[in-house]
């Protein structure tokens, strides 16, 4: 069983940055697909950035220039460096794990983005 643990939210003005960390603990890490979802006041949850096995990584038109997927193997965590944040990108950011049949959570990071 895959656990993943997000950390690195908070509150930050508009312009800002904050990097968000996954932590994932289980099976083998490096085959695992990841990705970082967001679901805002009203809305429903949607893809920000995924990025594969082999490095290739995905972005939703909104964040493209802005956000940045990353993943380190050796340590088991996936990270997403938001920059030039916007109040539209206040949300919370869920963190998630697949392979195969297998579809893993995080219980999310509240990311408020307001002067």
């Amino acid at each position: 069983q895959v656990q993943l643990v997000e950390s690195g939210g908070g509150l930050v003005q508009p312009g800002g940055s904050l990097r968000l960390s996954c932590a994932a603990s289980g099976r083998p890490f490096s085959r695992y697909t990841m990705a970082w979802y967001r679901q805002g006041p009203g809305n429903q949850r949607e893809l920000v950035a995924s990025i594969t096995s082999g490095g290739s990584t995905n972005y939703t038109d909104s964040v493209k220039g802005r956000f940045t997927i990353s993943r380190d193997n050796a340590k088991n965590t996936v990270f997403l460096q938001m920059n030039s944040l916007k109040p539209e990108d206040t949300a919370v950011y869920y963190c998630n794990a697949k392979f195969v049949f297998q579809d893993h959570w995080g219980q999310g990071t509240q990311v408020t983005v307001s002067s």
